[in-house]
């Protein structure tokens, strides 16, 4: 079933959120129509706790106008669509209001910080799917240019049978033991550490550049500092600052997967290296437009590793920016990310990932923390069963 796009009037959004990740999303949104041809939209609001922030926020970013009340902007006649850039603790709670209020809805990852309420988020979308409302998990990563052409180079054959895949994501805003305090070191707000912050990340290319699903893992994760220092004093760090994981997946493939928010010169750096009987890729975001690619069919005299740069019109996304050759930046794979999304809502299809595939990352991240609970042991990730 399609829901018909308003008449007369552009889809009206809300972002519930407006510190990193609601900035990220605003100039997705403020820019999307410049160089796509998507459904016009309309920037309604923004919404946040703190009202001055908010007001602030709003008129820097674009936004009509602000809120402090997300129920009532999702009450809202003229809002069609939620972009959820809350703390994760509050992602089931939102996305179950406004997709039962009939509002498409973009969430951040990790879809949600238990298990049971990404079930429930997951069951809630192919309900609302039912009446035509649209629902997408945002893995941003999935829409830099590079990594959608490694998808399509493996989904060609050029790399033969992938045998494995290596995945490290590593960031070192947390190296420094001064560091204070803050909600993402908090399990009941975070979810995870490292885990369910950039490890969802990886795993989530993992799966989508194969084409395969993750059945087993086995984990282990580390908090190296233990406190930090919050408003009341010292306080315990209850998640993890990095996180270690070996995956099988369905096709007969493995892959290790590292994460760590440790790791001390590495900014944001997310290297994925992959491996086939017929060529290698390689990728890094700090480079990310640039892919590595090794032709194994090739004499052996003229192999080597060759840099793709992936900024021609025949790549994906890029035709709708600049001349070739001229680079595109991280804040661009959100723009790609809510093009496809109002693409989706446009035709009446189901946006990827969807909230089922949220679901199935938040099954492997719940393994990994079972198998590193339990030393090591190899755990089996529950099969993953669509949701109709």
């Amino acid at each position: 079933m399609n829901t018909p796009l308003p008449s007369g009037r552009p889809l009206g959004v809300a972002v519930i959120g407006y510190a990193f990740m609601g900035k990220a999303h605003s100039n997705a949104w403020r820019n999307v129509a410049s160089f796509f041809d998507v459904p016009a939209v309309e920037q309604k609001v923004l919404v946040g706790r703190d009202a001055g922030l908010v007001a602030e926020a709003a008129a820097k970013y674009g936004w009509a106008e602000s809120a402090t009340d997300w129920r009532s902007v999702i009450a809202r006649d003229d809002i069609d669509i939620v972009d959820i850039c809350a703390p994760g603790w509050m992602h089931a709670e939102i996305a179950l209001e406004a997709l039962a209020a009939g509002k498409h809805v973009l969430v951040e990852k990790p879809l949600a910080n238990t298990l049971e309420e990404a079930e429930a988020m997951a069951e809630a979308a192919a309900s609302a799917r039912g009446r035509g409302v649209q629902s997408m998990i945002g893995f941003n990563y999935r829409r830099v240019p590079a990594l959608a052409l490694a998808r399509e180079l493996i989904a060609e054959g050029r790399l033969g049978t992938v045998r494995h895949v290596r995945a490290a994501y590593l960031q070192d805003w947390l190296s420094d033991v001064e560091t204070p305090m803050s909600w993402r070191l908090r399990k009941e707000t975070a979810g995870s550490g490292a885990l369910g912050d950039i490890a969802s990340h990886a795993i989530d290319q993992v799966q989508h550049l194969t084409g395969q699903t993750v059945t087993e893992v086995t984990g282990t994760l580390r908090t190296f500092v233990a406190e930090r220092s919050g408003a009341a004093g010292l306080e315990k760090v209850t998640v993890d600052d990095a996180a270690w994981a070996t995956l099988g997946l369905t096709g007969g493939l493995s892959a290790s997967v590292e994460a760590s928010r440790v790791a001390t010169g590495q900014k944001n750096s997310l290297k994925i290296e992959i491996y086939g009987s017929l060529g290698s890729l390689t990728f890094d975001l700090e480079n990310l437009n640039e892919l590595g690619f090794l032709d194994a069919t090739l004499p052996v005299r003229e192999q080597g590793f060759r840099r793709i740069l992936v900024n021609e019109p025949e790549h994906p996304y890029v035709d709708a920016w600049w001349p070739q050759g001229h680079v595109i930046g991280w804040e661009h794979t959100f723009t790609h990310q809510v093009r496809d999304f109002l693409l989706a809502v446009r035709d009446g299809s189901q946006p990827s990932p969807s909230f089922d595939d949220g679901l199935q990352i938040q099954r492997v991240l719940a393994a990994v923390e079972e198998s590193a609970r339990n030393r090591s042991t190899v755990t089996e990730v529950p099969e993953r069963v669509a949701v109709s």
